[in-house]
């Protein structure tokens, strides 16, 4: 394990504050997620995830689709913290979201019968390594991210807005821009707790 992948693996946190600005372009953008998918582990290499990721108008629209799918079922007198909340990734400049695909799922379950009912867990494993590759990636270039899940409160709006397949299950959103707070520091349980190791 290389000192950077360390060092990128610690100072990756979630980071709310963010601003329209990248730090990086477009195209390094598209390239860190295109190296992410196609080398992004997956079971039997099934290859099940795919990826959205959206830019300027687009990024207002996902999360004005998400305030106002909120407003739906958050009480009024409520309702403000949650718009603020929302605002904050809208003010992001992209989100980054996360699908499997259940077309390549239910192949794999009728080909290998025997492992039917772990495929689906498997997917969402090869998911979330593929959220921490695509996150620790944005950080070490220095924007700020954090994981989100609205799935199946916007997943049918998000479909008709952008021409997602209907086999495309969203599992999480990630907005990222340049921040503009630092996170405050974390704690950590002892890891003697948490890791044994046996010689």
């Amino acid at each position: 394990m290389s000192k950077d992948f360390c060092i990128a693996i610690q100072e990756r946190r979630s980071i709310y504050g963010i601003s329209k600005e990248s730090v990086i372009s477009d195209e390094r953008i598209q390239e860190i997620i295109e190296t992410a998918v196609k080398h992004a582990p997956s079971s039997f290499n099934s290859q099940s995830a795919r990826v959205l990721v959206l830019l300027g108008d687009h990024q207002n629209k996902l999360w004005d689709i998400t305030k106002e799918s909120l407003r739906k079922i958050v009480p009024a007198d409520k309702f403000a913290p949650t718009e603020e909340k929302i605002n904050s990734f809208q003010n992001g400049y992209g989100t980054v979201l996360f699908f499997e695909d259940e077309n390549v799922i239910q192949q794999l379950q009728t080909n290998f019968a025997l492992y039917k009912d772990n495929f689906p867990i498997w997917s969402h494993h090869s998911s979330g390594m593929l959220q921490f590759i695509v996150w620790t990636a944005l950080e070490a270039e220095g924007l700020g991210a954090s994981l989100q899940h609205y799935g199946s409160l916007i997943a049918s709006e998000v479909s008709k807005e952008w021409n997602i397949p209907t086999t495309w299950t969203l599992i999480a959103q990630l907005p990222f821009g340049k921040p503009t707070v630092k996170p405050g520091d974390k704690e950590f349980s002892p890891i003697e707790d948490r890791v044994k190791i046996f010689k």
